[in-house]
């Protein structure tokens, strides 16, 4: 798979001593999402929190593909690191990740995939309540305001439930996360959201392929899909069988944002390098 795009300068904050770890966030976020587990990774690790295209504080773009991102990451990996190191995405950033691993098999020893959507958020979008909900995000980008407006508009974003109603994104999200997103879109290009709505993100990245390339230890972290993770089962059995060495991490009850919801939990995960298998945190 060819991933020689034209790509962006990132920027990115490091912070702590040690071997390199790189964070990569997922959709509408920025490095900074990855506040809850800086502190505790810093005492054992060099860690980089990248923002990528569109995203914080980096440069807006003409594509948002996630094979975009891609290039991106495999060129920051081979310019700007040293030394083999560890990558931990989450949801966009898991499936960089997992593509930078399978690209750079010498650069990368370990990845932690933290609930990666697939087509969840690609072929499978149509009329979900993700796809509701990045329309309503893109929307508030566009128009722009203060986080506290942009906080109260997420707030409203009307999602379809299982049962032909709808409920709104302020039922099923405290005031907090609320704001946080709300930060991330005050930096986010609207048009970052533009493939993932109309279900053509993962034009040119051919996730079996890639799975099939990546050879160092791979933890995969699931969030419960019954509760707002974006990983299906189906999906995360069929990841686990693709990887060679696979370690299948579940999350009950759990959302899609573990980092930020269960940082404690995740961290264990980050230092549980070498550790046997295990079904559930």
């Amino acid at each position: 798979m060819n991933w020689e795009r034209p790509t962006v300068n990132l920027c990115h904050t490091t912070c702590g001593a040690g071997p390199p770890l790189l964070l990569l966030h997922g959709v509408t976020r920025w490095g900074a999402d990855w506040q809850p587990l800086l502190p505790a990774l810093a005492e054992h690790w060099s860690a980089i929190a990248l923002d990528q295209r569109g995203h914080g504080g980096s440069p807006r773009a003409a594509s948002y593909l996630v094979a975009d991102y891609v290039a991106d990451a495999v060129r920051f990996v081979r310019e700007e690191t040293d030394a083999p190191l560890v990558l931990v995405g989450q949801s966009l950033g898991a499936m960089v990740a997992a593509a930078v691993a399978a690209e750079v098999p010498d650069r990368v020893r370990a990845i932690i995939l933290e609930d990666p959507p697939f087509h969840t958020m690609g072929n499978r979008i149509e009329g979900s309540a993700w796809q509701a909900q990045f329309i309503g995000m893109q929307e508030i980008a566009r128009r722009g305001g203060s986080v506290e407006d942009m906080t109260d508009a997420l707030a409203e974003i009307r999602l379809p439930s299982g049962d032909g109603g709808c409920h709104r994104l302020g039922d099923r999200r405290d005031r907090a996360s609320l704001a946080w997103s709300a930060q991330g879109v005050t930096q986010l290009d609207p048009e970052v959201l533009t493939p993932v709505i109309e279900g053509r993100w993962l034009e040119g990245y051919d996730f079996p392929d890639v799975l099939s390339r990546v050879r160092c230890p791979a933890w995969l972290l699931q969030a419960d899909p019954s509760a707002g993770g974006a990983l299906t089962d189906a999906d995360a059995d069929a990841i686990v069988h693709a990887m060679a060495i696979c370690h299948h991490v579940r999350f009950p009850g759990c959302a899609h944002q573990l980092h930020r919801d269960h940082p404690e939990k995740v961290l264990r995960v980050c230092a549980g390098f070498g550790n046997s298998r295990v079904d559930s945190i």
